[in-house]
């Protein structure tokens, strides 16, 4: 694979153009392409985040078992999370976790709206 190439993540979502609106505003993400309502994707770094309604290929490929947000997760890297957390809490979006700290650093993480989870982590100090 190019260096230059982007690492692809696709999501299912119920509405493209929430999902938009949500990366885009909140999250730091820049639209790349739109086919809405059933397919956009988004960009943030070498992040391609697919965003697919019920009326992609790849939401209609996907069995329906499986078709519900899972425990994965997408993980970003932020440089102060309290930052974060107060930004997106004034921006009225809510978290599905408690803030959790380990000898990694801190984390807490928050969904989109079709309820796809996202991690805002920020490393521990290095010594």
């Amino acid at each position: 694979m190019p260096a230059d190439q982007y690492a692809s993540i696709r999501y299912l979502v119920d509405d493209v153009q929430a999902a938009v609106d949500f990366y885009t505003r909140h999250l730091g993400f820049r639209l790349n392409t739109s086919a809405a309502p059933a397919f956009a994707d988004v960009i943030r770094g070498p992040l391609r985040l697919l965003l697919s309604g019920p009326a992609s290929s790849g939401a209609r490929a996907t069995p329906t078992d499986a078709a519900i947000p899972g425990r994965n997760r997408i993980h970003l890297v932020v440089d102060d999370l309290d930052a974060e957390i107060d930004r997106l809490r004034a921006a009225s979006l809510s978290f599905h976790s408690d803030l959790v700290s380990g000898p990694g650093g801190r984390q807490i993480l928050l969904a989109d709206p079709a309820g796809n989870l996202i991690e805002l982590f920020q490393p521990a100090p290095t010594p």
